[in-house]
């Protein structure tokens, strides 16, 4: 039954199977040590083989070393110093500065455990070779990886390219006129104040942008619109349009919505012969100018701005992108 409940429930339980997985082994480890009546537990084993190599060391060394807890290691300590495994040499009042070592009888305990080790060593060299894909190399090759990008992080990318799929960019409509100045005006307060450009291509964006040649791009998510882009077309010798007036709704973000109006708007640009994109920006929204980057803006100075707010002009040479 267990392992029709993880078939159907597939890789999000992955945890859970390998949990599993180590009971079964835990489970066997108990049994082996009985077999050759060895009075330790397997959970006691990483403790005992850091202690067998005749030094003495603290709990926190032993923690380090070991990947636990310096609670866990405590425990075990406790419960093998109870059954005469350990000694303790109380220098310190701080328990986890106290050195501990394997007892007389501990001692004694080492050359079994470690014909034990052997046995087993073998035994799981037996079971690679009965098996099609050698798990111990597969452990170590997921540990690297999951080093380098944890699976938190690997499954909000996952997320973002499953919520970025549900986004549809479509082309402005008048019924957008309020989601377009109202997404605008709240990034702009929030960061700096409405200037007179703002306020006449918001409130009059056919007037100001559309009536001009340019063109108003809206990401709909779930069908409601959550970002908006504009391109406005250019009186000037060096650049054809600039891309302006991107906002995307707080609750939005993290969609990779942003960079899907970019794309969008960028190619509008290239399907109107545009040859260079213009905008402008201020180096404090740093998400959207390591986007510029990404996207291969690249920093131009000198130019004249309507904004006070714009510390930042950018440049896209539309025939190398």
């Amino acid at each position: 039954m267990e392992k029709i409940f993880y078939t159907r429930t597939g890789k999000m339980a992955l945890g859970s199977r390998l949990r599993m997985l180590s009971t079964l082994f835990t489970e066997e480890a108990e049994k082996i040590y009985e077999q050759n009546r060895i009075p330790v537990r397997a959970k006691w084993f990483p403790v005992f083989y850091m202690l067998s190599q005749n030094e003495e060391k603290t709990i926190t060394e032993i923690a380090q070393e070991i990947g636990h807890s310096q609670p866990s290691v405590s425990r075990i300590i406790r419960e093998m110093t109870a059954k005469g495994l350990i000694t303790e040499n109380k220098k310190s009042g701080d328990k986890r500065q106290n050195r501990v070592a394997l007892s007389a009888k501990g001692k004694t305990l080492v050359p079994r455990v470690l014909d034990q080790c052997t046995d087993v060593h073998n035994a799981v060299e037996e079971l690679i070779r009965d098996a099609t894909h050698d798990l111990w190399e597969a452990i170590e090759e997921w540990e690297f990886l999951l080093e380098r990008q944890p699976l938190s992080s690997r499954v909000l990318k996952q997320k973002k390219i499953r919520e970025s799929s549900q986004v549809r960019i479509v082309n402005y409509e008048p019924k957008y006129k309020t989601v377009f100045r109202s997404l605008n005006e709240a990034w702009i307060s929030q960061y700096f104040e409405l200037e007179e450009a703002d306020i006449q291509a918001l409130n009059h964006p056919d007037k100001y942008i559309l009536g001009k040649g340019g063109f108003i791009l809206v990401a709909l998510y779930e069908k409601q619109p959550v970002g908006v882009c504009a391109l406005i077309k250019m009186d000037d010798p060096d650049y054809d349009y600039e891309m302006a007036k991107m906002a995307v709704a707080p609750e939005a973000q993290g969609k990779n919505i942003g960079k899907l109006l970019a794309d969008a708007i960028i190619n509008k640009a290239k399907e109107l012969g545009a040859s260079r994109l213009y905008l402008e920006s201020n180096t404090r929204l740093k998400p959207a100018i390591n986007l510029y980057y990404k996207l291969g803006f690249k920093k131009i100075h000198n130019r004249p701005s309507p904004y006070k707010r714009a510390n930042i002009q950018m440049a896209l040479d539309l025939k190398a992108h």
